[in-house]
């Protein structure tokens, strides 16, 4: 770590995620916010929270496990009922639903005023978001909602930018990365990851419970959350990339 680092760090520490009340996720398919985020999803509730789902593709094309012969816009329904049972398992009440196809078949500008929208329904202060920036990421979605995501949680508190979307502004505080490869903030999870693993089964259509898929994902969070643990001392844990206003705009060493 550079000198210039540490000192940002300590100067203009990034946010705490737990310390605000509202929070928007924001999963480019209906089961990544449960993968990425979905023990702290459950902590947040279980803590009073306000906690919003805004699932911007519809999965059409996540056919992994659905039903034989089912067509593309057969799942779209399949993996919102999914989705709502999943976030039922965290404790999410509130899921909201864009009208987007998977794999990157959306004008980018339409899919940043719907999420634009939908922030300034709903006031979030901080924002949950796969990490844009992750070199091996290469799903366009993923990489989409990421940087929507960055757009969006620097420009949400300026009414006349907010105006030019069709959304009201939004005291967005931090953005909070998941998927990431360089958190900087960690959640303490101890006692909710299987709660976070019976949410990703909900998802049937995509994980069933005997299938390698699912074993594979279950594992890696099972050593995640201990790793970051172990990192933390916080018995189990989820990292994020989190920043806050002051490192959102002007300071590199913040990304590192």
């Amino acid at each position: 770590m550079s000198l210039v680092s540490l000192v940002l760090r300590l100067a203009a520490p990034a946010p705490q995620v737990e310390a605000f009340d509202r929070y928007l996720f924001l999963g480019p398919h209906p089961d990544d916010i449960e993968i990425g985020a979905g023990a702290t999803a459950a902590k947040l509730i279980a803590a009073g929270k306000q906690v919003c789902f805004l699932i911007c593709t519809d999965g059409r094309f996540g056919l992994e496990h659905a039903p034989a012969g089912t067509a593309p816009e057969d799942l779209i329904a399949l993996r919102q009922a999914e989705a709502l049972s999943s976030a039922k398992a965290l404790g999410v009440e509130d899921v909201r639903f864009l009208p987007f196809s998977d794999g990157g078949f959306y004008d980018r500008g339409n899919l940043l005023a719907a999420v634009a929208r939908v922030m300034g329904d709903f006031q979030p202060q901080v924002i949950f978001a796969p990490d844009p920036d992750v070199r091996s990421e290469c799903h366009p979605d993923h990489r989409n909602v990421g940087e929507m995501a960055k757009a969006l949680a620097f420009f949400a508190p300026f009414p006349r930018i907010m105006e030019k979307h069709g959304a009201a502004p939004a005291n967005v505080q931090a953005v909070a990365f998941y998927m990431t490869a360089r958190p900087n903030r960690f959640v303490a999870t101890r006692g909710l990851l299987s709660r976070q693993l019976d949410a990703i089964l909900c998802h049937r259509t995509q994980f069933l419970p005997d299938a390698e898929d699912y074993g594979s994902i279950a594992l890696y969070l099972k050593l995640r959350s201990l790793s970051f643990g172990l990192r933390t001392l916080k018995g189990r844990a989820e990292g994020f990339r989190v920043l806050g206003r002051t490192q959102m705009h002007c300071l590199p060493e913040a990304g590192l």
